[in-house]
């Protein structure tokens, strides 16, 4: 879907068709606009290809008087498609493309990031300054990226709760998911941190001082979002071994336990074996005795399994 934005008055405004100074906004793009965005716009194929590439990292290029820059951006699955592994978050292509007249952002999916723009949550954006509503968006992807991993934090600590008495794989997967989503976020953040010292050294866009501040700004809260992922990593993977030591013990636990009581359950059977043969000389064969003999046998063995801490 290609939807059309300008600044008007200090508000992002919907327009109906492409003006200079506006920002374009290509969200799964169908065959149809993507020949709109290659003819009539005239940019390059390959941005627009390489922007709806999942494969794609994160780079900078200039060619024919256009700059072009992809980022990856954190992404959280939909409700409706979470399973029972939980929730999922990985990223995704996101391709800035900056011409003489206008900028343009083209994106696979719908995603929450460029819902903010759009709704105009941000504020003070202004269209027709390309380079800093390019900043911008940066800024904001490493915002996003910081929220998620906030939000992952979260969620390994509840899950680490139900993991204290669990003995299935079922939270074991969640924080493999979890661990995961890390993994993806941490190298999707390295690529980004280097392509934002490229256009830092100033060599691929032109940076007035204000915008060197603001770009300078997102290469902290990025650098901020790296060391985080890092921390959440080695710390959730510490816990899934320690979890998987703790499932393991726990469920020979509950087998030694269902082992001492066939141990206690198995003398009424030895009793009844004995009694049961066609043999003579055996005391007192009536019905009580060996009820009674098999009681008091699995009394003496239940004290001597209790002594040895074998019920707990």
């Amino acid at each position: 879907m290609l939807k059309f934005f300008k600044t008007v008055c200090g508000k992002m405004c919907r327009i109906q068709q492409l003006e200079d100074g506006c920002w374009v906004s290509a969200v799964a793009p169908t065959a149809e606009e993507i020949s709109f965005l290659t003819e009539e716009m005239q940019l390059e194929q390959d941005f627009v290809r390489s922007s709806l590439d999942e494969e794609e990292s994160s780079r900078i290029d200039i060619e024919d008087n256009q700059t072009f820059v992809i980022v990856d951006i954190p992404y959280q699955e939909e409700a409706e498609k979470q399973t029972d592994d939980g929730v999922s978050y990985y990223t995704l292509p996101m391709g800035i493309i900056i011409t003489g007249k206008s900028i343009i952002t083209i994106c696979q999916k719908e995603t929450a990031l460029i819902d903010e723009f759009e709704n105009g949550t941000i504020k003070n954006v202004q269209t027709n300054l390309k380079t800093r509503f390019l900043l911008t968006i940066l800024l904001r992807v490493a915002i996003r990226f910081l929220l998620y991993l906030k939000q992952i934090d979260k969620l390994s600590h509840s899950v680490e709760q139900h993991l204290h008495k669990s003995m299935k794989n079922k939270e074991l997967i969640q924080l493999l998911t979890l661990e995961k989503s890390l993994v993806y976020f941490s190298t999707s953040l390295k690529s980004n941190e280097v392509t934002l010292e490229k256009i830092l050294r100033g060599r691929y866009i032109k940076l007035y001082e204000e915008d060197q501040d603001l770009l300078e700004d997102v290469l902290i809260e990025i650098k901020q979002a790296i060391e985080m992922s890092n921390i959440y990593s080695n710390i959730l993977s510490g816990t899934m071994d320690a979890f998987a030591s703790i499932i393991s013990n726990n469920l020979n636990i509950v087998m030694k336990v269902l082992t001492s009581i066939t141990i206690v359950m198995s003398v009424p059977t030895m009793v009844s074996s004995f009694y049961g043969m066609n043999v003579s000389g055996l005391p007192m064969p009536v019905f009580w005795v060996p009820l009674a003999l098999s009681i008091l046998g699995m009394a003496i063995v239940a004290i001597i399994l209790v002594k040895k801490n074998m019920f707990s």
